[in-house]
């Protein structure tokens, strides 16, 4: 099986739905990554964590209904071509 522009992004989609299925409260929350640990003070700047909180909660937020689709589609692709 040969490492292409498909399997890259079919990696990337695999990784977008990991993330997706975070739950806060159960896992999220006991790792230190909450949403009550991301709060700065006003003017300062966001550090590594705060962002990568931020994107987390931006990726379940914004991509849950494409990611239905977009995983849709890829289960088809995979189905009809093998």
């Amino acid at each position: 099986m040969a490492f292409g522009f498909y399997s890259l992004l079919e990696a990337g989609l695999l990784i977008i739905n990991a993330i997706a299925v975070l739950h806060e409260e159960r896992f999220l929350s006991k790792v230190g990554w909450g949403s009550d640990q991301s709060t700065g003070g006003f003017g300062e700047e966001p550090g590594m964590k705060t962002q990568l909180i931020n994107l987390i909660k931006s990726i379940r937020t914004v991509m849950r209904v494409p990611l239905i689709f977009i995983n849709a589609v890829t289960i088809v692709l995979k189905l009809v071509f093998g």
